[in-house]
């Protein structure tokens, strides 16, 4: 059964999940890729301040395709989060509990979650358009020269995603490799 979050995403909320929970979130999450990424990490370098508000904040690591009539969005599948390593950890200790992208996360990312309690969940790459018939809204709130990897507000629900890393560190891509290997007796 999976379990049904709710955003904002408070940190206490993002420490009671585990690696390998199945989750629906419903709610207000942001879009930002690497370049959107990058300006935020260089206003908090500034001292300016950020055009969303980070606190209890998931973003979803996405650039997602021009809406067709009728749509809120185009399809919008996950993209590498590793590309967003080099910033995640700014933005987690600045209140954001929760990253929705594909693929594996650094160290420093990690160490980042276990000490403000954060999540990173995975979204399934090549679900495009059904993740995006889960968005009911899409709003472009920053950067829109950046086209597709502008930052968007978007309302979710029942979005589908596992929580991948836990804010313990606890790890579904190694964890779930081990209880196979084991399976077959290696």
């Amino acid at each position: 059964m999976p379990k049904r979050i709710t955003a904002q995403l408070s940190r206490e909320a993002a420490r009671e999940l585990r690696a390998g929970d199945s989750c629906l979130i419903s709610g207000v999450i942001y879009t930002a890729r690497d370049a959107a990424h990058k300006r935020l990490c260089e206003l908090v370098k500034e001292g300016k301040p950020l055009p969303i508000d980070l606190k209890d904040s998931i973003i979803y690591f996405v650039g997602p395709t021009p809406a067709k009539p009728g749509q809120a969005i185009g399809s919008a599948g996950p993209t590498t989060s590793y590309r967003m390593d080099a910033y995640s950890p700014t933005l987690i200790a600045l209140g954001q509990t929760g990253m929705i992208g594909k693929g594996k996360r650094g160290d420093e990312v990690v160490a980042a979650m276990k000490q403000h309690g954060a999540v990173y969940f995975g979204a399934i790459g090549g679900c495009g358009a059904l993740l995006s018939s889960c968005i009911k809204s899409a709003e472009v709130v920053a950067y829109e020269d950046l086209g597709a990897e502008a930052i968007r507000r978007l309302e979710v629900v029942d979005l589908p995603v596992t929580v991948i890393i836990d804010s313990e560190g606890n790890n579904l891509y190694k964890s779930g490799r081990e209880e196979y290997l084991a399976s077959l007796g290696r």
